[in-house]
């Protein structure tokens, strides 16, 4: 009963990042103003979006590599590991001047999902 919970979260939260680093190749301003750090017009925003999106998308697709390939209990010690990003995003928010609430209400209940999740797989 745990192992499809487990690898479910798992699937969906590396799907959900994968198409979060997509959207900032696609749409990048409106991604940069979900994240909770609009992008600036005067300095090099397209870096920093370009990166973020790869970023995203490369930690999804590892995910689901590892997933697949590995099975669920090395799946759990990356999520753990993972769950570093969000963290990360957290204080970044923070220290831009991004909101509390997209902050903790995103960043951070996003990392203890993804603690969660590995937590599920380590378990199955």
């Amino acid at each position: 009963m745990l192992s499809p919970i487990a690898y479910g979260l798992a699937i969906v939260l590396d799907l959900t990042i994968i198409f979060i680093g997509v959207r900032f190749f696609l749409v990048p301003d409106a991604a940069a103003t979900a994240f909770g750090v609009p992008a600036r017009s005067d300095g090099d925003a397209g870096t920093y979006l370009t990166v973020k999106g790869l970023r995203d998308v490369t930690s999804g697709v590892i995910g689901l590599a590892v997933l697949a390939f590995a099975g669920a209990h090395p799946a759990g010690w990356a999520m753990l590991a993972v769950s570093l990003t969000p963290f990360g995003d957290t204080a970044i928010v923070l220290r831009n001047g991004g909101t509390k609430a997209a902050a903790f209400g995103i960043h951070f209940a996003t990392a203890v999902v993804v603690v969660l999740s590995g937590a599920l797989l380590l378990a199955a």
